[in-house]
């Protein structure tokens, strides 16, 4: 507890110091943003520092279900603990001669674990039943959304390139540009970057190492490898090439990015729940109208 109690000292006077760093950089702009980000992870170093203290003192959290793993090894221990008992009650003339008649309780036990496991099993299907598809939910509400907007899904390969994919798909279209490829964007959006770091620093905080990015340790990563691009990639993009970016999402309003841009709005969709690698980024078609 000693040597915990320590570390979460360490933890805490490490974070105030980032979050000290993370202010001295913010700009007026992007103060509200920095400070937002500084409450969260205050909240969520908090609340990792309380669940670690009660995960050593062996505390189990309240209405934690017991799963069958351990259901099982407790009827074992208790079986084993219950043949002890009974043998030590009975002097072997007395177990010989009510062998027949006495009650199978290891059977009995076994069938009543048996009953538990399968009273388990069908709560958390029919629980499981109670879920919503979100896959289903997201990709009928984008289906609509097309529909309503004459638009057709482009489907790009789900590969870690899929962002620049979309707008290079999108810029041979409204645009005509026919001499990029993804790895020309991804520089293309990590030179503006770079070039306008001041704008882009709340996005860079690296929540498993609690630190703030370096610029050139970012975008070094998304030039060179196959990282995906996000939010950030998108407003570099719709800077470099003087144009809205809109991304068609469920549940929310279409996000529009520079909309000041002086060229053809480029057109995506955004799916959380129905690729199974995670995040996906398509291109957009218009659709011809009848």
């Amino acid at each position: 507890m000693e040597e915990l109690l320590t570390r979460h000292k360490k933890e805490s006077k490490d974070l105030q110091n980032r979050i000290t760093g993370m202010k001295k950089q913010a700009t007026k702009s992007t103060r509200k943003q920095v400070n937002a980000k500084c409450c969260d992870l205050e909240h969520d170093m908090k609340a990792r520092h309380e669940q670690e203290i009660k995960d050593l003192k062996g505390e189990r959290p309240e209405n934690e279900e017991v799963s069958p793993e351990e259901l099982l090894e407790q009827l074992a221990l208790e079986a084993r603990t219950s043949g002890l008992e009974s043998v030590a009650e009975q002097t072997p003339a007395v177990a010989a001669a009510q062998g027949k008649k006495r009650r199978n309780r290891q059977k009995e036990r076994l069938a009543k674990r048996d009953a538990e496991i399968a009273r388990m099993r069908k709560e958390a299907e029919a629980e499981a039943a109670k879920q919503p598809d979100l896959r289903k939910i997201e990709q009928d509400t984008l289906d609509q959304l097309c529909e309503l907007n004459h638009l057709i899904p482009y489907d790009i390969q789900p590969d870690g390139h899929c962002l620049f994919a979309s707008v290079l798909d999108q810029l041979h279209i409204r645009h005509g540009a026919q001499d990029l490829d993804i790895y020309k964007l991804r520089s293309k959006a990590c030179e503006y970057i770079r070039s306008h770091s001041e704008d882009f620093i709340p996005y860079l905080f690296d929540e498993q190492t609690m630190q703030l990015q370096q610029i050139d340790d970012y975008t070094r990563e998304m030039e060179e490898t196959a990282k995906w691009g996000g939010e950030i990639e998108i407003l570099a993009l719709s800077k470099v090439f003087d144009c809205p970016i809109s991304v068609l999402m469920s549940g929310r309003a279409t996000h529009v990015v520079n909309q000041m841009g002086s060229k053809p709005e480029l057109k995506l969709v955004y799916y959380k729940h129905s690729y199974a690698l995670g995040e996906h980024y398509n291109s957009l078609h218009d659709a011809s109208v009848k």
